[in-house]
């Protein structure tokens, strides 16, 4: 009978460590990440500036039992036409992971 990892704790100061990985340069898009910003046209600029700018959206963050980590939400605006973005991101031993990329409601 196998064991599952205890489930880790959600990041308190979520925002300070995203912007600590943003300044340092420990993040990563992932292919998802960054096919879905291809698709929508939303560049990295915009994406690094809704995640220093936006704030969690704590409906949205989830666990991932498959990969034992939390999934978390982060919403803004877009720099110049202030489009509504959502994106997700997780953290593992190197830094975070920007998992994907989407615009909310109607573009």
């Amino acid at each position: 009978m196998s064991r599952s990892k205890n489930k880790p704790q959600k990041l308190e100061n979520l925002l300070e460590a995203i912007k600590e990985c943003l300044e340092n340069g420990n993040y990563i898009l992932t292919k998802h990440a960054l096919l879905r910003q291809r698709e929508r046209t939303i560049n990295l600029a915009e994406t690094v500036h809704v995640l220093k700018t936006g704030y969690e959206e704590k409906k949205k963050t989830v666990f991932d039992e498959k990969q034992n980590t939390w999934k978390y939400s982060i919403r803004g605006k877009t720099i110049i036409d202030k489009r509504d973005v959502r994106i997700i991101i997780a953290f593992d031993d190197n830094g975070m992971l920007i998992i994907t990329v989407m615009f909310i409601g109607n573009i």
